[in-house]
């Protein structure tokens, strides 16, 4: 639900752009920014409607042991602003494309945020090559409509139907064919073994904008999550209540702390 996650954009704290280069991609031109050096190759994906800012907080702590790329979405932060529908499939084939135009050789640990999860999952079961680990932080998920409608199915229906609408007019709705098309997404074993994170929120709100923030969805977030992550054989599962959707911004300790353990997991 792309509302959704516009209205949390507006609660984190203003960030700036970096210094970014661009390559491009399918005829876009894509933001990108590329820095540091090591044995494991960082890729991060921002969440809806964001951009490589998405990751300001932790990307030059970051890039001190590992080789980091962060990039913006074609329609996203400086990258080519296009009137288009994406799919999380079709965002998986042009990132693939990013690392190749990188000339990216190895395997990268995907690093994702929000609607960004959508994408890495997929690109981790259509590219599992190209992927040594997976760190989804509070990743949205096809079952977030489901904690609504069980909560409240009358009050749901009718906070879905508005969110749909307040979606449609933002004209280009990336994220339109993935939240409201209830596809299921990729899950083990479809992706590979490989380590797998996730970081999910389940602090309270006071005044919650949606049943998606009430206390009794924060519980069943955390529990959507945990029970994900463990399907792994390799899974982890971090539950917050010090953050609410940007942990990034609110914990960045905690989640380069949670970056190099998934490291640290990683065999090759």
């Amino acid at each position: 639900m792309k509302a959704v996650w516009l209205f949390l954009s507006l609660i984190a704290p203003v960030v700036v752009f970096a210094k970014s280069s661009f390559i491009t991609v399918n005829g876009y031109d894509v933001e990108y920014e590329m820095a540091g050096k090591g044995k494991h190759v960082l890729f991060l994906e921002a969440g809806g409607a964001a951009g490589l800012s998405d990751w300001d907080p932790i990307f030059d702590s970051l890039s001190i042991n590992s080789r980091v790329i962060r990039y913006s979405r074609v329609g996203n932060g400086k990258s080519e602003q296009v009137r288009k529908n994406y799919s999380s499939e079709e965002y998986a084939e042009e990132a693939r494309l990013v690392l190749e135009a990188l000339n990216i050789k190895s395997p990268v640990v995907y690093v994702a945020h929000s609607y960004g999860a959508y994408i890495a999952r997929c690109f981790a079961a259509t590219y599992p090559e190209w992927v040594s680990g997976l760190m989804l932080i509070e990743p949205a998920s096809e079952h977030d409509v489901d904690i609504m409608r069980k909560i409240d199915l009358e009050k749901a229906e009718i906070e879905i139907a508005q969110v749909k609408l307040d979606d449609l007019k933002n004209g280009m709705s990336n994220q339109y064919l993935d939240f409201w098309a209830k596809r299921p997404l990729p899950d083990y074993p479809e992706i590979p073994d490989i380590p797998v994170t996730v970081v999910a929120s389940i602090k309270k709100y006071d005044n919650p904008p949606l049943l998606f923030f009430t206390d009794e969805a924060r519980e069943m977030w955390g529990e959507l999550h945990s029970k994900w992550a463990s399907a792994f054989p390799q899974g982890k599962a971090v539950l917050t209540e010090k953050s609410y959707h940007f942990p990034q911004n609110d914990e960045p300790d905690m989640i380069i702390q949670e970056v190099n353990a998934l490291l640290e997991r990683i065999k090759h």
